[in-house]
């Protein structure tokens, strides 16, 4: 059985928890704020300008997926993918900013 919008769902659910994470350990959005949402901005545009160029050479293109809301901002680029890369990038900064918090805690001691 397919759910149509559950790709964006799980992409939704996935962003609120990663943020429910930074929140409690406050890792990006508490102490720079502006930083963090500059820092997500590029990296998504990269990935957009990726995804663009590959649309472009015709590598990337949208599969039949019922899953899919069926939105698209352009031809083969759904709005599920600004979200992916959303949660892709904020999983690395949030993962890079855990490790360099327990490596820090780490020299301390």
């Amino acid at each position: 059985m397919r759910i149509k919008g559950l790709y964006f769902i799980a992409l939704l659910f996935s962003i609120g928890g990663l943020v429910t994470l930074d929140l409690k350990y406050g890792l990006a959005i508490k102490p720079q704020l502006k930083r963090t949402l500059l820092t997500l901005g590029i990296g998504v545009a990269v990935f957009l300008g990726w995804d663009l160029i590959g649309i472009g050479a015709g590598v990337f293109y949208i599969g039949d997926s019922g899953l899919m809301l069926g939105i698209n901002l352009l031809p083969n680029l759904p709005l599920e993918e600004v979200f992916f890369l959303i949660l892709f990038n904020y999983s690395i900064l949030l993962g890079y900013l855990g490790i360099e918090r327990i490596r820090k805690r780490e020299v301390r001691k």
